[in-house]
């Protein structure tokens, strides 16, 4: 059977959110709560892959286009980066050791651009047939269902309010992506989000969960 394009693309968050999972236990087992490097080089690499094998450069070039309609849109989408602020405050010092702040700082970064042009950019080009909820409820859920990968060896990332909370961020950004035809504002909320989340610092766990 020869799968179409639209078909490859919209069964691949199965694939990603295997292959994590087994990374997280086959690393876990190995290096422990530092299994998130490998889980997230890994997933940095099959993002590309799937974003430059089925996209092409002014679709790409599109998704970073000038915002449209009411710009409150993209206030909405920079007020989910902003919730994990108080964490920040809480436990920066995490961040002490060279070894933490690093990795922190470069998923800062780079992370946001991969997942908005995967999650947000490819996912939904490729569902726009699809009602607007069933595609922003659909790319929501499999994006929350991909970060329960990090509560395999990190007691931070148990359970379902990880689960929850990037299911609510990923129905608004989706909408806003959906409202503004653009993925700028978006990924700059996702950069605030991995930025004030202490993401290596919480993968470790060097703070006490639910001490905010």
């Amino acid at each position: 059977m020869n799968l179409t394009k639209k078909q490859i693309v919209l069964a691949s968050p199965i694939l990603i959110i295997a292959i994590n999972f087994g990374n997280a236990f086959i690393f876990g087992g190995i290096i422990g709560k530092w299994a998130f490097i490998p889980i997230i080089l890994i997933e940095w690499c099959l993002f590309l892959f799937f974003i430059y094998r089925y996209s092409d450069r002014e679709i790409r070039t599109k998704w970073l286009q000038r915002p449209k309609g009411p710009f409150l849109w993209n206030l909405l989408a920079l007020l989910i980066g902003f919730l994990p602020l108080p964490l920040f405050l809480m436990h920066y010092q995490a961040l002490g050791n060279w070894n933490v702040w690093v990795p922190w700082i470069l998923l800062a970064l780079i992370n946001p651009w991969l997942e908005e042009y995967y999650w947000r950019g490819l996912l939904l080009e490729h569902s726009k047939k699809w009602s607007n909820w069933a595609a922003i409820l659909f790319t929501s859920l499999v994006f929350a269902l991909n970060h329960a990968v990090f509560g395999v060896n990190s007691e931070l990332n148990k359970g379902m309010t990880i689960i929850v909370s990037t299911f609510i961020m990923g129905i608004v950004w989706a909408l806003v992506f959906k409202k503004t035809s653009s993925l700028r504002w978006i990924v700059l909320a996702h950069f605030l989000v991995d930025f004030f989340n202490l993401s290596a610092a919480s993968f470790l766990d060097l703070y006490e969960k639910g001490n905010w």
